[in-house]
C-alpha cells in the first residue's frame, strides 16, 4: 500500500515542477498534494506542522503567480490587453515546434495585446516587456517552490526508505 501512496506522491511532484513552467498545470498546488499523498501513506506519520506550513507557502506561491505577471505589465504602463496578451502567447509558445516560442510568445502576445488597446508602440513596447518581466519572475518563483517541493519530498522519502520498502 505504501508503494502506491509513494508512486501516486512522486507522479504529483513530476506533475508539479512540470506545471510549474507550463501554464495550463497548476505546479506548486500539485506539489503541495504530493506531500500530502506521502504524508497519507501507512506507514509515514502525518506532520502536521509540515503540511500546515507547506500549504502556507504553496497558496500564498500560487496567489503571487497570478499578481506578479499583472503587477509587471501595471508597473511598465501596460493594460488587461497586455496581460491577457501575455496569456494567449505564452499557450500558443507551449503548442509551437519553435524553439524558444515559450518565451518569445507572452512578449508578443503582449505587445499586440498593447497595439490593439493603445495605438502608441513606444509604451506598448514598454508594457510588453513589463508583461514579460513578470511572466519570467513568476514562472522562476514558481518553479523553485515546486523544486524546493520536490526537494523536502526527496528528504522524507530517504527518511522513511526502509519503512515504505
Amino acid at each position: 500500500m505504501d508503494i502506491i501512496f509513494f508512486s501516486i506522491a512522486a507522479l504529483l511532484m513530476i506533475l508539479g515542477v512540470m506545471g510549474s513552467i507550463l501554464p495550463v498545470v497548476p505546479g506548486v498546488p500539485l506539489s503541495w498534494c504530493g506531500l500530502l499523498v506521502f504524508h497519507l501513506a501507512p506507514s509515514v506519520p502525518v506532520n502536521y506542522w509540515f503540511l500546515g506550513i507547506s500549504f502556507f507557502v504553496a497558496a500564498l506561491i500560487y496567489i503571487l503567480e497570478l499578481v506578479i505577471p499583472a503587477m509587471g505589465t501595471k508597473r511598465f504602463g501596460g493594460s488587461r490587453a497586455g496581460v491577457i496578451g501575455t496569456t494567449i502567447g505564452l499557450i500558443v509558445g507551449i503548442f509551437t515546434p519553435i524553439p524558444f516560442a515559450i518565451l518569445i510568445g507572452p512578449f508578443v502576445g503582449a505587445f499586440i495585446g498593447e497595439m490593439i488597446n493603445k495605438s502608441n508602440s513606444k509604451s506598448a513596447l514598454r508594457a510588453a516587456i513589463g508583461s514579460f518581466a513578470g511572466f519570467l519572475a513568476s514562472t522562476f518563483m514558481e518553479f523553485m517552490a515546486a523544486f524546493i517541493f520536490l526537494i523536502l519530498f526527496l528528504v522524507k522519502f530517504w527518511e522513511y526508505r526502509q519503512i515504505i520498502f
